[in-house]
């Protein structure tokens, strides 16, 4: 078994040809931010700059990187996981044909099956003879990557000295953006210049979703977006493929916001309508059935958002506590879904709730991390909506914990923190209503539904 060591390093080596940047020593905080990005960009999962600089040995941290981690770099050095490109640095790789014919221990044309002459050895015979070809093939294959290694140390040096890398701000490069409103929706004004990259193709990308790319004139300066949603958003310039330029844009509420999800345009909920009996946030199943047309809420989301930057409260140190049910039936939702989000600058934080039949369908971000129902146990999040379910999340000491009714359910490392809250988004599959939210940290709190 090749070890953990050992293969992150190799992978660091592959993404470090990749980059053409030269030797990582000389990196700087710029660079890793831009590593970031780019890892970002190819696999949607965020790693972090502190997190980038542990894997390259910036940072001392005695801790393993996590799966997620692993995970991400293995997708950005080209492979499908971590798992995949251990497989693939343990397993030989195939000769080209010409040297499999070359071999006297394989018959020509078929570097597969046994010659008539292999046939007829001893069982003991076939495995010394077994034992030697595959001590000649690890060592081809050893001397093949320690010359590619080799390669790409010599080329990256002599790209730093040569002066080959490519400028990380190149003179002129410009991506701004400007907000018309303070309202929704919103129109954005990106303003951009990409003409020193010399590109083909340019694209804004309005958050960090891919799928929200808008081609725009290789040689324009303005573009604009309309947001129908609120939120902290970095939007990227999209150079010939490549992120190049990010900037942030930031669409509060004044207050809660209620959204019912729907494409191609959202319902906005009337103040009035998003309170229940005038004192509990959230809607009905009647009120939702009129908004919508339809009696059946499977997949229909309903949002209530609060976004504004929560300086009271530090992102590394905070607890959120709530109580609230989805109270769709099962006959008008199969899973009755609830996600709670802690909104933050660099990340977020991610908890799902549902009824106890539909755990296998649910997933927890943690930041930089992704925990999923298909491959962990998160039985402990099934609820039962006949009665409010009071969740409290606490992140303290780079640790992020769980409790449900009182009862501790979940707990992880969280070693990367979200930076700064920016909002609390509830998310109900179908009607619900909340009656507690609050964020409290040393010596402050604050009640959100006074907000």
């Amino acid at each position: 078994m090749i070890k953990k060591e050992t293969a992150i390093e190799h992978c660091r080596r592959l993404i470090e040809a990749d980059l053409h940047w030269g030797d990582p020593a000389d990196w700087t905080n710029e660079d890793f931010e831009d590593l970031s990005e780019k890892i970002f960009a190819r696999t949607s999962v965020r790693l972090s700059v502190s997190t980038l600089k542990r894997i390259w040995g910036k940072v001392r941290y005695e801790s393993s990187p996590t799966a997620a981690t692993l995970n991400a770099l293995a997708r950005f050095a080209g492979c499908g996981s971590w798992r995949e490109f251990l497989q693939q640095q343990e397993a030989p790789a195939p000769l080209p044909a010409r040297e499999l014919s070359a071999d006297p221990l394989t018959a020509p044309g078929d570097g597969s099956a046994m010659s008539g002459h292999e046939s007829a050895m001893s069982g003991h015979e076939l495995t010394m003879r077994g034992k030697r070809r595959k001590i000649r093939m690890s060592t081809i294959v050893l001397v093949v990557i320690i010359g590619v290694g080799v390669l790409s140390l010599f080329s990256s040096r002599l790209g730093r000295s040569s002066g080959s890398r490519q400028p990380a701000d190149p003179p002129g490069l410009r991506f701004e953006s400007r907000k018309i409103s303070d309202d929704l929706p919103n129109s954005v004004v990106f303003t951009y210049d990409a003409r020193p990259l010399h590109p083909q193709k340019v694209m804004i990308q309005q958050s960090w979703d891919p799928a929200r790319r808008e081609e725009v004139d290789p040689n324009g300066t303005a573009y604009t977006s309309l947001y129908y949603y609120p939120g902290y958003f970095v939007a990227h310039l999209v150079v010939d493929g490549e992120s190049k330029r990010t900037c942030e844009v930031f669409i509060p509420t004044k207050g809660w916001k209620g959204i019912v999800e729907r494409k191609p345009l959202p319902i906005y909920l009337t103040a009035g309508e998003r309170m229940i009996g005038g004192a509990t946030l959230g809607i009905t199943a009647s009120l939702l059935k009129d908004k919508t047309g339809a009696a059946l809420f499977n997949n229909t989301w309903v949002d209530f958002t609060n976004v504004r930057e929560i300086d009271e409260i530090p992102a590394d140190h905070f607890t959120l506590t709530t109580s609230l049910r989805n109270t769709a039936t099962v006959e008008e939702c199969l899973c009755r879904k609830v996600k709670i989000t802690v909104l933050g600058k660099m990340s977020a934080i991610i908890i799902p709730l549902v009824d106890k039949g539909c755990i296998s369908d649910i997933g927890l971000l943690s930041g930089d991390r992704w925990t999923s129902g298909k491959d962990h146990d998160l039985s402990a999040f099934g609820c039962d909506f006949r009665n409010f379910q009071d969740l409290t999340c606490t992140v303290a000491d780079h640790r992020l914990s769980i409790s449900l009714n009182k009862i501790p359910i979940f707990s992880i490392d969280h070693p990367n923190s979200i930076k700064k809250i920016m909002g609390i988004r509830i998310e109900f599959e179908g009607p619900g209503e909340i009656r507690e939210m609050r964020l409290s940290g040393p010596g402050q709190q604050v009640d959100l539904l006074a907000h």
